[in-house]
C-alpha cells in the first residue's frame, strides 16, 4: 500500500517549508518534493514608490541577510542614476559597501554554520533533539558556541558601522555611499580588546575552516556520500576570473567543469536565465535559457563561487582553496556536505578582507557619490551568503518603480534542493513503515546545507510547529508526529 510522508515545517531554517516523500506499495520513494508554503509579494509591493527608497524598502524580506537586498537594490539604482555598474562608484563608496557585504558574509556563514549546522556534525543526525541545537552547542561545546556568537557580534559591528544599523540600514545610496568610516570606528575594529578585533576574527575563521577539515577526516564517507549528486554551478566571478563576492560577471560551469555561461554582463541576464512554475511550490525554478529546465538548472553559494572561481584574492583563503580544489582533483565538487567546507572558506576570506579593507585609508575620504545620465532599467547582482541574488527595477518618468523582478539565492537553489530531499530520502526511508525522528532530521540536513532562506524565496506565512505524516494509498493515517 502506497505511503506518503509529510515534514512540516523544516526546522533550523530561515523561513517555512514542508516535504512531501511518497512511498510505493514495495516501500521505495516514488516522488519527493520540497513545498515553499509561503508567498512573496514584493515585487509588487515596490510599484509606483520612488526608486530610491528601495534599498530601504527590499531589505524588508528578510532579518537574516537585509544587506545583500540593500546593496543588490542600490547596485541596480546605481545603474538608474548614471553611475555604472559596481566598479563605476567612487574608492569611497565602493569600498564602503565591500566592507558592509563582507561584514553581512561574516555574520551570516558563521551563524549558519555554529547555530544551524554545527548541532547535527557534533551530535549526529540521529542525536538527542533536546541537545541537537544551538543550546547543546553551548553545554557541550561551550568555546566553539562563545566563537559563533562572537563572530556573527564582529559582523554585525561591521555593518552597524557601514550601514547605520545592523538590520535594515540606509548606508547604500543610489550612485554611492551616504557615510565614510570614521577613525574611530577604524581603530575600534582594528584595535579592539580580544576577542573584537580583526585579527581574532581572521584567526577564528581559520580556526573554523580547520574544525571541519578535521571532522571531514573522521567522518568522511557521511561527508562525501551524503546527498551527492551531479550539477551545474552558477556565480559571479571577477574579470579575471578571481572570487569575488559583492561584483563581477555571471559564470556558469557544468558537472564537468565546461563553461556554459561564459563570464557575461549580468545587465543581459535575461537572455540567458528564465524560471519555472510549478503549482505545488510558491517558490520558481530557474534554468538556464538555452539548456532548459530539464537539465539547466545549477547550483548557487558557497559550493558553486568555490567551483566556478579561478582563485581567492586572499592568501590564507587561497591556500585553504587549493587544498578544498585538489580533493576533486581540480573537477567541480558537487558533494552537498562540501558547502559548509566553502562555506567556512568563504568566512576565512570575509575575514581577512574586512582587514585589508580596514587599513585602507580611503574610508576616510568624503567623495561618496557619483550620478551620471538617468536611465529607466537597471539589473543588479551580487553574491549573498546563500548564493546569487538577482535586482531589476525599471522607473517612469515620475521616477516611480514601475517593474520589479527578483530572484533570490533560495529560489536559485530550488531544484538543487529537492534533489537533494530526494537523494536522503531514498537513502534514509525507502522501506520504512514508521516515522523515526532521526529519519526526519536527515531530510532537513540535507536543506540546511544550503542554507536556505525561505522568507526572501518568498514571504512569511506559515506555522512554525514541526509535523510529520504518514498516509497509506488511501489516505487513512497511519503514523504522525509533532515536535
Amino acid at each position: 500500500m502506497g505511503q506518503k510522508i509529510t515534514i512540516e515545517p523544516v526546522t533550523r531554517v530561515e523561513g517555512h517549508g514542508k516535504v512531501t516523500i511518497h512511498l510505493d506499495d514495495k516501500g521505495n520513494v516514488k516522488q519527493t518534493r520540497l513545498h515553499i508554503v509561503e508567498f512573496r509579494g514584493f515585487e509588487r509591493f515596490v510599484q509606483g514608490r520612488p526608486y530610491w527608497e528601495a534599498p530601504v524598502l527590499v531589505q524588508r524580506l528578510c532579518g537574516i541577510c537585509p544587506v545583500s537586498h540593500h546593496l543588490a537594490a542600490a547596485k541596480a539604482l546605481d545603474v538608474i542614476v548614471g553611475a555604472g555598474t559596481g566598479d563605476g562608484l567612487t574608492p569611497t563608496g565602493e569600498k564602503m559597501r565591500r566592507l558592509m557585504h563582507y561584514g553581512q558574509m561574516f555574520q551570516s556563514h558563521a551563524l549558519h554554520f555554529f547555530h544551524l549546522a554545527s548541532p547535527d556534525l557534533l551530535f549526529g543526525i540521529d542525536g538527542d533533539p533536546l541537545i541537537r541545537n544551538v543550546i547543546g552547542v553551548a553545554i557541550k561545546h561551550r568555546d566553539l558556541a562563545v566563537q559563533g556568537v562572537m563572530m556573527r557580534k564582529f559582523g554585525q559591528e561591521i555593518i552597524k558601522a557601514t550601514a547605520g544599523k545592523k538590520i535594515h540600514g540606509t548606508g547604500a545610496i543610489p550612485g554611492g555611499i551616504n557615510k565614510n568610516l570614521s577613525i574611530e570606528e577604524r581603530d575600534s575594529f582594528l584595535k579592539g580588546a580580544d576577542p573584537m578585533n580583526a585579527d581574532k576574527m581572521v584567526e577564528w575563521a581559520q580556526a573554523a575552516v580547520d574544525f571541519f577539515k578535521g571532522y571531514h577526516k573522521a567522518n568522511k564517507a557521511f561527508i562525501d556520500g551524503f546527498a551527492t549528486f551531479p550539477s551545474s554551478h552558477l556565480s559571479l566571478v571577477r574579470k579575471d576570473g578571481a572570487m569575488d563576492l559583492y561584483h563581477g560577471v555571471l559564470r556558469a560551469i557544468d558537472t564537468n567543469g565546461k563553461k556554459i555561461l561564459d563570464d557575461v554582463d549580468y545587465q543581459d541576464y535575461l537572455d540567458y536565465i528564465d524560471e519555472e512554475v510549478r503549482p505545488w511550490s510558491y517558490m520558481k525554478f530557474p534554468y538556464l535559457y538555452n539548456i532548459g529546465p530539464e537539465e539547466g538548472w545549477y547550483r548557487v553559494g558557497p559550493l558553486a563561487r568555490c567551483n566556478t572561481a579561478d582563485f581567492i584574492p586572499s592568501p590564507l583563503a587561497q591556500k585553504e582553496f587549493e587544498i578544498f580544489k585538489a580533493y576533486t582533483n581540480g573537477k567541480p565538487n558537487n558533494m552537498s556536505m562540501h558547502m559548509h567546507w566553502a562555506r567556512l572558506i568563504e568566512t576565512l576570506h570575509s575575514a581577512e578582507m574586512m582587514r585589508e579593507l580596514l587599513n585602507d585609508p580611503d574610508l576616510q575620504k568624503n567623495d561618496l557619490v557619483v550620478k551620471g545620465t538617468k536611465v529607466k532599467r537597471g539589473v543588479g547582482l551580487i553574491e549573498a551568503p546563500r548564493g546569487t541574488l538577482f535586482h531589476h527595477y525599471e522607473i517612469n518618468d515620475q521616477d516611480q518603480i514601475e517593474m520589479a523582478n527578483l530572484i533570490v539565492s533560495t529560489t536559485n537553489n530550488n531544484e538543487p534542493m529537492n534533489r537533494a530531499v530526494n537523494s536522503v530520502a531514498v537513502e534514509y526511508m525507502t522501506g520504512q513503515k514508521v516515522i523515526t525522528e532521526g529519519m526526519m532530521n536527515a531530510v532537513e540536513v540535507a536543506i540546511r546545507a544550503y542554507d536556505p532562506c525561505l522568507s526572501c524565496a518568498t514571504h512569511a506565512l506559515g506555522q512554525m510547529p514541526l509535523e510529520i505524516t504518514l498516509y497509506d494509498a488511501n489516505n487513512n493515517l497511519i503514523d504522525k508526529k509533532r515536535s
